[in-house]
C-alpha cells in the first residue's frame, strides 16, 4: 500500500461494551429502550434525499411483545421503486466523481456516530425490532457495523493503491471505476450490521444504490439511514424503499441500468433472482454483478478426543444465541458415542439455567423468534419430532405465542443422520444431534459433506491434531468459514471474512477486500511518453 497519500486512520476492531450492572452503557441503553417504547414513530421511505410517505402504513411490533406498537412505516409500490432508481441515477455523476477521500470521510464519520451518540439508539432499535438481547445487539448493530465501515475504507484505499508496473517511457495505471448503473441491495432481518454494510460498501466504491431492507428490520434500518444522512451522504446515493419483493424485482430486474445486486437472504429467493437476471440479460447495458450470501445448515463435529465442556458450550452458544437466527448458527451436531452422555448432561444443565423472555430484562439469554411465520414453521417441526418415535427430545420442545413468538431452546437426538431436521434449514433455536460410533469418524465426515446443499460454516472440536487436520481437509468444501475448537458463529470483520459457497452463496467474503472488488469495473490506461513515429521494427533492416 502507498504511504502518505493513501493515509487513512488504521482500523481496529471496535471494543465490545459489557453492559454489566451499574455500568454507564447499561444505563444509557435502558434509557434508550424506555424512550423508544414510550413513542410510536412514523417511518418514511428515503428517496432522493426526501422523506416519502404513501399513507399506506404497516405496523412494527417487538417480536417478544407483539401487543405493543413500536412504529408504522409507509409501504411503497412500483412508482416508488422507479423513483428510487431515477434518484440514484441522477446522483451518480456527482457521486462517482467525488474524490475517494471525500467518500471515505462520510463513512468514517458514520462509524464514529455509531460508536458515540447513536450507539444506545441503534442498539435499542435492534433489541426492540429484532428481539436481540443487549450483548447480541452490541456485537451486531454497534461493533460489527462500525468495523464494516472502518475496515471497508481501508480496503478501498488498498484497492486504489493496486497499480501495475510501468516500463521505461510508459506509465500504466488502473482506474477502479464504479459500475455503470445502479446497485440493488436486499438486506435481511437478523443483522443490523449487514443492513448497513450491503448498501454502504457498494456506495463507498462510487456506486449509487437502491436499498430494500427486510420489513422486520425496518425499525433499525431507519436509524442506519439517519446516521448516513447526518454523516453527510448526498441525496440519492442510497435510497431506502419498502414494499413487496417481487413487485420491486419486476421494476429493477427489467431496468437497463441495473448493474448489480448485493443480497443476503434465503437461497430460494436468491436463485429466483439469479434466474430472472439470466432471463433479462439482453436488457442490461452491462453484465450485472451478482453477490449473495444465503442459507446455511451449519455443523459441529466433535471428535472422541474433544473436551465435553468445550463441546457443550459451543453447542449452547452456537445454536441458541439470538435464537438460532444467525446464518452461521449451529443447527446440526455429530457427537461420538463415548462423549455423548457427558455432553448431553452439560447441555441439559446449561439449558435449565438459561432464561427466556423480553429483551428489556437483561437476565434473559434467549428472546423471541422474528415473527409468527417463523414461529409456526418451527412449531411444526417440533411437533413432528415429538410424534416421531425415532427422535428423542433432549431439551426444550415447548413454545408459546401468547405474549411474543417464543420457542424454547430445543435439542433433538435423531437416529437417522438424514432426518429432516438434520437437512432442512430451520433458522430457529432447534439443534439436531446425531450420535455416531467413535470408529466411524471418517464415515461421518462423508455424511456431513453430503447431507445438505449448504456450505456456510462448520467446526471441528478435537484435541487430536491428526483428527483436526483430517477434518480441515476433508470438509474444505463443506464450509466457507471453518472453526477449530470453537462454535461456528461470531465472524469478526478484518479477522474472519464471512461467506460460503454451494447453496450458501457466492462466497464474496463480506468484511474483506474481496467483496469491495465486486463493486468496481477496472479500466487499464497506458500512456506512452515518446511514441514511435515509424512502423518499421529493427528486424526489418537489411543485413549489410
Amino acid at each position: 500500500m502507498l504511504k502518505g497519500f493513501f493515509n487513512v486512520p488504521v482500523p481496529q476492531n471496535e471494543p465490545v461494551l459489557n453492559y454489566g450492572p451499574r455500568s454507564v452503557e447499561r444505563a444509557a441503553l435502558k434509557a434508550a429502550l424506555e424512550s423508544a417504547r414510550a413513542q410510536q414513530i412514523d417511518i418514511p421511505m428515503y428517496i432522493g434525499g426526501k422523506e416519502v410517505r404513501t399513507g399506506k402504513t404497516l405496523e412494527i411490533r417487538p417480536p417478544h411483545d407483539h401487543k405493543h406498537l413500536l412504529a408504522t412505516y409507509h409501504d411503497g409500490d412500483k412508482s416508488h421503486v422507479t423513483a428510487a432508481i431515477d434518484a440514484a441515477l441522477a446522483a451518480k455523476a456527482d457521486w462517482e466523481n467525488l474524490p475517494w477521500e471525500q467518500r471515505a470521510a462520510i463513512f468514517l464519520k458514520a462509524a464514529d456516530l455509531v460508536a458515540g451518540p447513536y450507539r444506545a439508539e441503534i442498539n435499542a432499535a435492534t433489541m426492540l425490532g429484532q428481539s436481540k438481547n443487549a450483548y447480541q445487539a452490541e456485537i451486531d448493530a454497534a461493533c460489527e457495523f462500525i468495523d464494516f465501515l472502518r475496515f471497508n475504507v481501508q480496503y478501498m484505499t488498498e484497492i486504489y493503491a493496486q497499480q501495475p508496473q510501468s516500463s521505461k517511457g510508459i506509465w500504466n495505471r488502473v482506474e477502479h471505476r464504479p459500475l455503470e448503473g445502479f446497485v440493488f441491495a436486499i438486506t435481511p432481518f437478523n443483522f443490523t450490521a449487514i443492513a448497513g454494510n450491503l448498501p454502504s460498501s457498494a456506495a463507498m466504491m462510487g456506486n449509487v444504490v437502491v436499498w430494500k431492507p427486510a420489513p422486520t428490520q425496518i425499525y433499525a434500518a431507519n436509524v442506519v439511514m439517519k446516521i448516513f444522512i447526518e454523516a453527510g451522504l448526498p441525496a440519492g446515493v442510497i435510497n431506502m424503499i419498502y414494499g413487496d419483493g417481487p413487485l420491486a424485482g419486476d421494476v429493477i430486474f427489467s431496468h437497463p441500468d441495473f448493474a448489480g445486486i448485493h443480497f443476503t437472504g434465503s437461497t430460494a429467493v436468491f436463485q429466483t433472482i439469479w434466474k430472472t437476471i439470466g432471463t433479462n440479460i439482453n436488457k442490461y447495458k452491462t453484465y450485472p454483478r451478482i453477490v449473495g450470501e444465503t442459507g446455511g445448515k451449519d455443523f459441529v463435529l466433535a471428535h472422541s478426543s474433544a473436551d465435553a465442556d468445550v463441546v457443550a458450550t459451543a453447542l449452547v452458544r452456537g445454536a441458541f444465541e439470538y435464537q438460532g437466527q444467525k446464518c452461521s448458527a449451529a443447527s446440526r451436531a455429530y457427537i461420538p458415542a463415548s462423549l455423548w452422555p457427558s455432553v448431553k448432561e452439560k447441555v441439559q444443565r446449561d439449558l435449565t439455567n438459561i432464561k427466556m423472555g423480553p429483551v428489556e430484562d437483561f437476565e434473559n439469554f434467549v428472546n423471541a423468534v422474528i415473527d409468527e411465520r417463523s414461529f409456526n414453521k418451527l412449531a411444526k417441526y417440533i411437533d413432528a419430532a415429538k410424534a416421531d418415535k425415532t427422535v428423542e427430545i433432549v431439551a426444550g420442545g415447548n413454545y408459546d405465542k401468547s405474549q411474543g413468538w417464543f420457542i424454547e431452546p430445543t435439542v433433538l437426538k435423531v437416529s437417522d443422520p438424514h432426518y429432516v431436521t438434520m437437512c432442512d434449514e430451520l433458522f430457529g433455536p432447534v439443534l439436531s444431534v446425531y450420535v455416531y460410533d467413535d470408529k466411524k469418524f471418517d464415515e461421518i465426515m462423508d455424511i456431513i459433506d453430503t447431507t445438505s446443499i449448504y456450505a456456510l460454516t462448520g467446526s471441528i472440536i478435537s484435541q487430536d491434531r491428526y483428527a483436526i487436520d483430517k477434518a480441515t481437509y476433508r470438509l474444505r468444501n463443506a464450509a466457507g468459514n471453518f472453526y477449530i475448537n470453537d462454535k461456528p458463529t461470531g465472524a469478526v470483520v478484518g479477522q474472519q471474512p464471512f461467506g460460503g459457497a454451494r447453496g450458501s452463496g457466492t462466497n464474496d467474503k463480506a468484511g474483506s477486500m474481496i467483496n469491495l472488488l465486486r463493486w468496481v469495473s477496472p479500466r487499464t490506461i497506458k500512456e506512452t511518453f515518446d511514441p514511435p513515429k515509424d512502423y518499421r521494427y529493427p528486424f526489418l533492416n537489411k543485413e549489410v
